[in-house]
């Protein structure tokens, strides 16, 4: 017998992000004091993130860096991310890897179930990485996670984060169909910094998918965001918020790019939080039933309260008879 024994290196890990490895570094701001959160490590996180690991799910939380993820998990407030931890576009912000996904999971619409039923949630927010590579941008698989949820916790509010459904004919109006109570797509960032910072996706399809939502099922809830700091102008940020309103969209957040690593998109700036609660008071006059403005926000921060807001709020600006 002989034993042949391979004494070449082995090949070196993919790089997370394949196509900015050879982009050159940026600079890394120094976070200022408004900026820093402490770091997680209670009990409840603990148990939060065994859950998670037993359902073999993936979050948005941890995937993207989120630097909310000790309040959230403390508070057993896990965004789940489906479809897997790859995704096919490379926007220039994101810290989700990227790459060719791997098939879809046929156990995960339950395992999320699951999870949300253990964590006791009264409202989950269901995310996912972009699916270029399916025929319907996974639309059908964000319908089935739906209808596993309400059969399993039938009082828990579901709230969604979807891709743009970019030249996915059909794919929007499957996922309205499951009725989720709220429909949020963001569009990111102002229109002039679309080509650098999120080149796969388009402004006004983003805008229009959320304005059709309103035009399929007027009860659901519509939501979208855009981070501060990217090299955008407040005129612009007005112009975007004009633009959402058009849409008819519901709530809207504005919260602090912060960079993944150096090869992403540099931090412009960090935005005061007096400027972002001025971007607050605007908004508000503009329209929205629901605005959340400040360093920290995220898409899916607080969630669960700013729900039973935005449910107040409709009530409130209903005519009364």
């Amino acid at each position: 017998m002989v034993t042949v024994i391979d004494t070449l290196k082995a090949p070196a890990a993919r790089p997370r992000h394949p196509e900015k490895a050879h982009r050159p570094d940026t600079p890394i701001l120094r976070k200022p004091e408004w900026i820093r959160v402490k770091a997680p490590g209670s009990p409840v996180y603990t148990e939060t993130r065994r859950i998670v690991r037993e359902n073999n799910l993936v979050t948005v939380c941890e995937e993207a860096g989120c630097p909310n993820i000790g309040e959230c998990w403390t508070k057993k407030h896990a965004t789940m991310m489906i479809m897997g931890d790859t995704c096919t576009r490379a926007c220039a912000f994101c810290n989700v890897k990227t790459g060719l996904p791997a098939p879809l999971d046929a156990d995960e619409p339950e395992n999320v179930a699951n999870a949300v039923a253990k964590l006791g949630l009264r409202h989950v927010v269901i995310t996912s990485v972009d699916r270029d590579d399916l025929a319907d941008g996974g639309a059908r698989h964000f319908v089935e996670v739906i209808e596993a949820i309400r059969r399993r916790s039938p009082g828990t509010t579901v709230e969604i984060l979807t891709p743009d459904f970019l030249r996915k004919d059909g794919a929007l109006e499957m996922v309205v169909a499951a009725r989720p109570d709220v429909f949020n797509h963001n569009l990111e960032t102002v229109p002039r910094l679309y080509l650098n910072i999120r080149p796969g996706a388009r402004y006004f399809h983003s805008l229009r998918l959320l304005q059709r939502v309103k035009e399929l099922d007027p009860t659901i809830f519509t939501k979208s965001g855009i981070m501060a700091g990217l090299g955008e102008t407040r005129e612009e940020v007005l112009q975007v918020m004009d633009d959402m309103r058009s849409a008819n969209i519901d709530f809207l957040t504005i919260g602090q790019y912060l960079q993944p690593t150096r090869k992403h998109a540099a931090v412009d700036r960090f935005v005061t939080p007096d400027e972002f609660k001025s971007y607050e008071t605007i908004a508000r006059t503009k329209g929205f039933l629901l605005v959340s403005s400040s360093p920290l926000t995220r898409s899916s921060y607080h969630a669960d309260e700013d729900f039973a807001r935005l449910s107040a709020a409709r009530n409130a600006a209903q005519p009364r008879t």
